[in-house]
């Protein structure tokens, strides 16, 4: 399983945090040269001196020799005679005849995480999502490895027999969990700090510490040498576990909650996103029925006895109205059903609510922005200003590549060199909710506001079809066609090309209305995909769009983009996509190829009166458990 970047990139802060603190150069020269004078009886300044010599006739740094110093001073324990007249007598070398590499000082028994240092990670761990845990190893004097100790524990730690944080630090591995011990956890940990390369285990069954028997749960357990120690992250692999997960991620996706009614015995049950839309403490129980009605604005009432009324003739109930929560209006659509007996009286009534406040938000926006664009058409540097503030709401584009299950994507932007003439190049990057990953780019006709209002309604409508209905590229644009064809706007049509990857069987299928074929390069190699049929959108009421589909492997590239890259009126297409494949080409056989950033970056529009979009997705390497 694929390790979080971000994560990854905190844990390397981190231990250049621990580095700097524990081998800052004046800190250890001064620190080992007053332990050096407390011990062999000399002053300070004549321990610097010594320290000094010693380097010089090492050929090292003298803060490389301090810390060697320092390390066998500071020894836990008490420093053997016969070490410590070693240390002394290598230090005072320059009483003798200097040899050009005297014996390196010997090495001190490893020494344990400091306190200062396991505050540190447990602070970060707090920061961080999801369970973690640090070991510590404990050894004999002979320096072997006889136990781990737990020194930093995520507060959200709550194993299978209910333990948390504060049952768990401070104590042995081996009394907590005595299954682990010589077990594949505990021989990954001990080769990790061996190489300090990080390691994965797993699956391996979960064994319970009350009973010493498997418990069917089985876990895959991630080891990162940190410091002194091990970070431990681990993921079940119960199907309880990860379909719950699979529920929640579904709800954060499409900021969906549910909840349940049952009038027999009058309970009702929220999930736990329903409870985050409502702002409301989960201890406290679902919200009565007369609080949240006394929640929604006084205008949409009507709605709502529109909705009760269809409700009570034995329809599903689908309506948007707005609630005022901690004082600010929240827009939400609720689709609502229930089961009902044989006289048609409700038994138990199930809802389904999606916060639509952003793309409610969004298209009053666009409107507020539409409607100023045309009070000010005589002013050009107003409508340059506003044209701004609406690529931005319509259209962020990441800054860096975003990670998605099992590929990498980046986007890069290019704006018409006028400012004014706002195109309709729009993109879309999302796991859907069940767990594969939509591709899209698009390109609406014309310039100007109504391009831009037309690419957020059919950039919106995406994002919402693949979290509430398909996912599959045909399905889509035949949905985004039926949009644009009986839209408001008869005339407006649209270029499309949209891609399903699974993750699972690295299997990409895609469909195109009227739009430039995917490029796909691998080894130096690049070659356009099949184009399988599909007309503009909006151009027909009921086209029918045909798929295509290959197998990609790691590394292989994929890129999409609006024809703006390819077309000028002095060249062909064929023309203009030649130094596009040229580049691929290189970036493909390089044996470590750039960024896919650095790739878009050296990608230039070939139509400076048109936008482009650019979207380029690398296979990441498949990870096992």
């Amino acid at each position: 399983m694929k390790t979080d970047q971000g994560y990854q990139h905190r844990l390397n802060e981190l231990e250049a945090k621990i580095g700097r603190a524990r081998l800052d150069p004046v800190v250890v020269c001064e620190r080992a040269a007053g332990l050096l004078a407390g011990r062999i009886g000399c002053r300070v300044d004549e321990a610097h001196t010594h320290l000094r010599q010693l380097a010089a006739e090492q050929d090292r740094d003298v803060h490389e020799v301090a810390a060697d110093a320092l390390a066998a001073l500071e020894a836990r324990g008490v420093t053997p005679p016969a070490q410590l007249r070693t240390a002394a007598d290598a230090l005072t070398r320059h009483h003798r005849t200097p040899s050009p590499r005297p014996d390196p000082l010997p090495q001190p028994d490893p020494v344990p995480p400091t306190r200062e240092w396991t505050e540190i990670v447990q602070q970060v761990l707090d920061a961080l999502p999801g369970r973690r845990t640090l070991v510590a190893p404990e050894r004999d004097p002979d320096g072997l490895i006889v136990d781990y100790r737990f020194v930093a524990v995520s507060s959200s730690v709550v194993d299978l027999s209910g333990r948390r944080r504060e049952d768990l630090l401070g104590r042995r591995v081996s009394e907590v969990y005595p299954s682990i011990v010589d077990g594949p956890v505990w021989a990954a940990w001990r080769d990790a700090l061996a190489d300090r390369q990080p390691r994965e285990v797993g699956p391996v069954p979960y064994v319970s510490s009350d009973d010493d028997s498997p418990t069917g749960v089985t876990v895959t357990v991630h080891v990162q040498p940190l410091g002194d120690g091990l970070l431990n992250s681990w993921v079940r692999h119960d199907e309880q576990t990860r379909l719950a997960e699979r529920m929640a991620h579904t709800e954060r996706l499409g900021n969906l909650g549910w909840g349940e009614w049952d009038l027999v015995t009058d309970t009702t049950v929220w999930s736990d996103e329903l409870y985050r839309i409502y702002e409301r403490d989960p201890a406290d129980g679902p919200m009565p029925r007369e609080e949240s009605e006394a929640l929604v604005l006084p205008d949409d009432d009507g709605v709502r006895k529109q909705a009760a009324v269809a409700f009570g003739r034995g329809e599903t109930a689908d309506l948007l109205y707005r609630i005022r929560v901690n004082g600010r209006i929240k827009h939400l659509r609720a689709v609502v059903d229930a089961v009902r007996d044989a006289g048609g009286r409700p038994l138990k009534i199930y809802g389904i609510l999606q916060d639509v406040t952003a793309r409610e938000s969004s298209r009053v926006k666009l409107a507020q922005v539409e409607r100023q664009l045309r009070e000010h058409q005589e002013s050009l540097a107003i409508e340059h200003r506003l044209a701004a503030q609406l690529q931005q709401i319509v259209l962020p584009i990441p800054d860096a590549p975003i990670d998605l299950p099992g590929i990498r994507v980046a986007v890069r932007y290019l704006p018409a060199e006028r400012a004014s003439r706002v195109g309709g190049d729009w993109y879309h990057a999302a796991v859907a909710r069940d767990g594969s990953v939509v591709l899209a780019v698009g390109d609406v006709a014309g310039h100007g506001v109504q391009a831009a209002a037309t690419m957020a309604q059919l950039r919106h409508t995406l994002t919402a079809l693949t979290v509430t209905t398909t996912t599959h590229p045909a399905e889509l644009l035949s949905n985004l066609n039926e949009l644009l064809y009986a839209g408001d706007a008869p005339d407006g049509t649209a270029t499309a090309v949209i891609l399903r990857f699974d993750p699972a069987t690295r299997q990409l299928r895609w469909a195109q209305a009227g739009h430039p074929a995917p490029l796909h390069t691998r080894a130096g190699v690049t070659t356009e995909l099949a184009r399988p049929y599909g007309p503009l959108l909006g151009a027909l009421p009921d086209p029918g769009y045909d798929t295509a589909g290959i197998t990609i492997e790691h590394d292989d590239v994929v890129v999409i983009y609006t024809d703006g890259l390819v077309e000028h009126r002095s060249h062909s297409l064929a023309e203009g996509l030649v130094p596009v494949v040229a580049r691929l080409n290189r970036f493909s056989a390089e044996e470590q190829p750039a960024s896919l950033a650095g790739l878009l970056a050296e990608l230039h529009t070939a139509n400076p009166d048109d936008d482009t979009c650019i979207l380029a997705a690398r296979c990441l390497e498949r990870r096992h458990g």
